[in-house]
């Protein structure tokens, strides 16, 4: 999977700073493997909490929701491309397919199941709930300082 063609980051629309940018490129790069909050921070070059509030106050979500995010919208793709479940949960970094299972549903709203039936109602709220995470998002980066 290419880096280059997927960044929820840009997907969103936000403008970080260069320390939170790369925290966002290290879990972007590395979002299969286990990622820590002070692993993010050293990278960043803060303190865990500094880097946790930075980050949050940038991205409009915690760190861990970020990862979550990634690994959610990669096993999208991997789900569309006809992969099982149990495949896409290792692939993007998820336990095994309950584990991948759960945090879908906590991000899109809808199980990997529902999702690809395209269930009208579950698709409905696909939409919304990512709107509202793009828009939270989108409010707190634009009112931070250039």
């Amino acid at each position: 999977m290419s880096r280059a063609t997927f960044s929820p980051a840009s997907a969103l629309g936000l403008r970080a700073t260069q320390a939170v940018q790369r925290a966002l490129d290290f879990i972007e790069a590395c979002f299969a493997e286990p990622i820590s909050l002070s692993e993010l921070a050293g990278i960043a070059g803060l303190s865990i909490s500094r880097f946790a509030v930075r980050f949050n106050a940038e991205v409009g979500i915690s760190p861990h929701q970020y990862v979550r995010l990634v690994r959610v919208r990669h096993a999208q793709r991997l789900l569309s491309g006809g992969l099982p479940p149990s495949v896409v949960a290792a692939e993007v970094g998820f336990f095994d397919q309950s584990h991948l299972c759960r945090h879908f549903k906590r991000v899109m709203g809808a199980t990997p199941r529902e999702w690809l039936s395209g269930d009208a109602a579950r698709v409905a709220n696909l939409k919304s709930a990512t709107t509202e995470t793009a828009s939270r998002a989108d409010s707190r980066s634009s009112r931070r300082p250039s």
